[in-house]
């Protein structure tokens, strides 16, 4: 990952704050650092070294990523100086190849350049599908005769027809072979082509010999009309929506952050970011500096998005299989899009790039796949106005302004806005975007009056039918509250009657806290009672004696519907709580399970928690996971394309500072541009 070229600030001042040590100064690599190039390069000549090139299938790769060091490993490396004799921990790659219709698990060690260890998987499930898989079998229908003479059959042009893959899922099948069904649209009138499906085709399609099992043409239905479906400006003729005035947003003393390798500071934080093809965005040693402690202090060792489950709910032959894991079967990271200046990110923006692997293991360079930027939104971070003192009014406000480091990932017709936003509080808030295009059924309905079925879905336009459907973001969080050792505290808000007549009044609400001692006392159904989480630290204390800690603030909090024994919902169990804790393991990264293309439900976040007896989670070293869940009944104004929806979390200290840690913060000073004319043309 590396700063992009493409926008060089005029005026860019570099300040190192020499709050305590750090060690991302150091001329050698974090030992959290992405791949670079060159290592994707060493990775896959080590690795091709090692298997036949004569074999009928050829060697690919589904995956290649860090294979991070062992925590305690890290945060020992952080502690040392760099003018010590310290080597950094070795660089490993983790990677999952497929050869001869089997899934390998291969760890390289990079510096001495040899294969530490290999391993065949012989359970369920299939690694990450390719780029190039899918390019190849979205290919295939278009030379497929049956397939062609369905086209003719509707009346359309074959050269107008583009497919697109999805996964199948598992619904009780003893044997799977690993294959993506192929479903098509028709983008004459429109590039629009989501909202044009062709129903009732659907092609299976066998990835491991690039070809087509099975052809199904069910039944005839009208393509929907493109009229009506464009979106881009350049297209569009008058008249044209509301007037909005010309904002400028610059940093004339160019960014208030530094950008070191891939550890970025700024104001009161310092933290790491690292990509992986998976999870997109990674942040690490995330930590902030106590202006009365002198010393930066640990929030958060390792957060991500560790899965994105979307299942539909239409239970036809069509649409049953669309339940999507997108990050397990598809890489959240590996569709990040290369972000524009001024349009996806303000123009303060400053961008850097990210590399993964091909399916031959060479590496790919995407352009800008996060911008980092101050944001200044008008907000206000606190104010009073003190107006009870004679002859004299006191008026203080400190306006907002936070750090933001931003990717966007278009995983088929969605985009999602990936956010994580930093604040002097030392508040930390993750947010995710869902915009994009519907996925759509065509159906022979052209008025709600005519629909007297169900038809899983909203009448959006003309035989459009836009259909429900749910989207669960499930983080991954190593939340360090001082220090690797804490707890989960509940606190529940209790109603009390007042007794003993010692008041008019006749109830008040107290706090009870409870500990969440073992994995099943911390899996939490929010909103089912009022209650606050907080992880603190058992191991220190305020001068008043408080536990410190911070506490998760829920944003929307949505559950899935699906009954447990779903096959859909079985292998997204992990949704059935927002809140999970489990201790540290390195090896339980990702909530669905390491194989997701087509699981079973059998090693993922729920499973994890019964398989290993309920393990202690008080006072330990713990990870929070915390799934994001939106329900989406579609409207006509998300068509043609969807207005953008939010949802969101935050992690906010309760009792970790002395007091309000910005009390002292001076805002930022004003900037009057000259030259500048209030008209607008």
């Amino acid at each position: 990952m590396a700063a992009s070229k493409l926008r060089q600030p005029s005026l860019f001042i570099i300040i190192v704050f020499a709050f305590g040590f750090s060690r991302a100064s150091c001329d050698h690599h974090h030992p959290l650092d992405p791949l670079t190039a060159a290592e994707f390069i060493a990775v896959r000549n080590i690795i091709k070294k090692s298997y036949p090139s004569s074999s009928k299938y050829s060697l690919t790769f589904q995956y290649i990523g860090l294979d991070e060091p062992d925590k305690h490993t890290v945060l020992s490396w952080q502690t040392k100086p760099c003018n010590t004799n310290t080597q950094t921990p070795p660089r490993r790659a983790f990677v999952i190849s497929r050869f001869d219709k089997q899934s390998h698990e291969i760890v390289v060690d990079l510096s001495s350049r040899y294969i530490v260890s290999k391993t065949v998987y012989k359970g369920h499930g299939y690694p990450l599908i390719t780029l190039e898989e899918k390019v190849v079998a979205r290919q295939l229908p278009l030379t497929y005769a049956p397939f062609i003479e369905s086209v003719k059959k509707r009346g359309l042009n074959i050269s107008h027809v583009i497919c697109s893959t999805f996964s199948i899922g598992w619904f009780g099948e003893e044997k799977s072979k690993r294959v993506l069904k192929i479903l098509c649209y028709y983008k004459n009138e429109t590039v629009n082509l989501y909202v044009r499906p062709l129903e009732g085709i659907s092609l299976v399609v066998d990835l491991d010999e690039l070809k087509i099992v099975e052809y199904n043409d069910r039944f005839l239905v009208r393509v929907p009309k493109g009229e009506g479906t464009e979106y881009r400006l350049s297209k569009l003729k008058p008249p044209f929506g509301p007037h909005l005035s010309s904002v400028a947003g610059e940093s004339p003393d160019g960014p208030g952050f530094t950008i070191d390798g891939h550890t970025i500071r700024w104001a009161n934080w310092e933290f790491h970011l690292g990509y992986d093809v998976r999870a997109g965005p990674i942040i690490s040693l995330a930590s902030i500096y106590d202006l009365e402690k002198q010393k930066y202090r640990k929030v958060l060792y390792r957060g991500y998005l560790s899965e994105l489950f979307v299942p539909y709910m239409d239970p036809t032959e069509e649409w049953y299989y669309k339940t999507y894991f997108d990050c397990g079967e598809f890489g959240c990271g590996l569709f990040a899009l290369s972000l524009e200046p001024s349009t996806d990110c303000p123009a303060n923006a400053v961008f850097l790039d990210a590399y993964h692997a091909k399916q031959d293991g060479e590496p790919v360079k995407i352009s800008n796949t996060f911008c980092v930027f101050e944001k200044h939104a008008g907000d206000i971070l606190w104010r009073h106005t003190q107006i009870g003192i004679p002859g004299e009014t006191v008026r203080e406000v400190r306006p907002e302004v936070s750090l933001v480091v931003r990717m966007v990932a278009t995983l088929g017709n969605y985009d999602y806005i990936l956010d994580w936003e930093f604040k002097p509080t030392g508040s930390i808030k993750v947010k995710v975007g869902l915009t994009g295009i519907l996925e759509v059924k065509g159906d022979i309905y052209t008025h709600t009056d005519q629909i007297k079925e169900d038809v899983y879905g909203t009448l959006l336009a003309e035989n459009t039918i836009g259909v429900n459907h749910d989207h669960f973001l499930t983080y991954y969080l190593d939340i360090d509250v001082d220090g690797e050792d804490n707890s989960l505290i509940k606190r529940n808000l209790v109603a009390k009657p007042v007794t003993k007549n010692i008041s008019p009044r006749k109830s008040y609400w107290k706090i009870s806290t409870e500990t969440a001692k073992t994995e099943s006392e911390a899996r939490i159904k929010l909103g089912l009672k009022p209650s606050e989480l907080v992880v603190i630290n058992p191991n220190k204390k305020t001068k008043l004696g408080n536990n410190i800690g911070y506490r998760l603030l829920p944003g929307l909090i949505s559950s899935p519907l699906l009954s447990d024994d779903d096959y859909p919902q079985i292998r997204g169990a992990f949704t059935k709580y927002n809140v999970w804790v489990t201790p540290y393991n390195k090896s339980e990264k990702w909530a669905a399970g390491q194989y997701v293309d087509q699981s079973r439900g059998d090693d993922t976040l729920a499973v994890w928690s019964l398989r290993c007896i309920n393990r202690g989670i008080e006072n330990e070293d713990i990870v929070l996971w915390y799934t994001v869940g939106l329900h989406h009944a579609p409207c006509q104004e998300d068509f043609p394309a969807m207005l953008t929806r939010t949802s969101e979390f935050e992690l906010r200290p309760a009792n970790f500072f002395e007091s309000n840690p910005v009390i002292k913060t001076k805002p930022p000073k004003h900037v009057a541009w000259p030259n500048c004319s209030r008209t607008h043309h």
